[in-house]
């Protein structure tokens, strides 16, 4: 294991006085703190890559707003993570995110058990104000035991991320650009007939919504388990 040389920075949150190591984020030291910060992208046990903006803060200083996930914690930094300009701009990216897709909650699996749900109802998301694009997506059941339906998908490339940082298949991609954008398996082939999937099914529990998940579910059935990413990554960790 490699040795800790991080130094003790101290900051504000919110007002709260806190402690973190300077290696550590503002999303890091925010959840240590017990301080809610919205994220669809984010999940323990990967890399973070700022791609769904719905953390982003302020800080005293700056009048650009920094995604917490991924911006470091620096000796005394003053962050606020929530203000009505940031409610403003989170309500406008969940607005964007279901305006994209088909994202129908009452018919799918994940009805109950979604986060980017979840997320709506904590912002008070009460309708959309920009015009529904209403994508003809296609739903690949091909897998044996899991299914890909792309009207649900954010794009958050979690299951892009799982399968290459931990599984290390790297099944899955990106394809296209903007709202075209698609997650696909091998080279855009059908998942069931991708030869580099291993079945191990970390990607549909780490999907936040109903995009990916296991055939055989009805509606409001579909509970994910990422729970088990910490603890690879840390094993993974102390083996080099």
């Amino acid at each position: 294991m490699k040795p800790n040389t991080a130094q003790i920075t101290t900051l504000k949150i919110d007002g709260h006085d806190c402690g973190a190591r300077s290696d550590e984020t503002i999303l890091d030291v925010a959840q240590e703190n017990n301080i809610f910060i919205p994220t669809l992208c984010h999940i323990d046990g990967l890399q973070d890559i700022g791609a769904c903006r719905l953390c982003l803060v302020e800080i005293k200083g700056s009048n650009k707003l920094l995604p917490a996930c991924v911006t470091r914690v620096q000796e005394g930094m003053e962050v606020t993570t929530n203000s009505p300009r940031l409610q403003h701009y989170r309500k406008a990216i969940l607005e964007m995110l279901f305006s994209e897709r088909n994202h129908i909650c009452s018919v799918c699996v994940s009805n109950g058990h979604c986060e980017l749900q979840w997320l709506a109802e904590q912002l008070g998301l009460t309708h959309i104000s920009v015009p529904y694009l209403h994508p003809k997506l296609e739903v690949d059941a091909s897998n044996r035991r899991f299914v890909a339906d792309h009207n649900r998908c954010i794009l958050c490339t979690r299951c892009v991320r799982v399968c290459d940082e931990i599984e290390g298949a790297h099944t899955w991609d990106l394809y296209g650009r903007g709202v075209d954008t698609r997650v696909v398996s091998d080279l855009k082939q059908p998942w069931g007939e991708s030869e580099s999937c291993t079945g191990c099914g970390k990607c549909v529990h780490v999907c936040p919504t109903g995009a990916l998940v296991e055939k055989g579910r009805s509606a409001g059935e579909m509970t994910k388990r990422g729970q088990f990413l910490p603890y690879l990554t840390l094993m993974r960790e102390e083996r080099q």
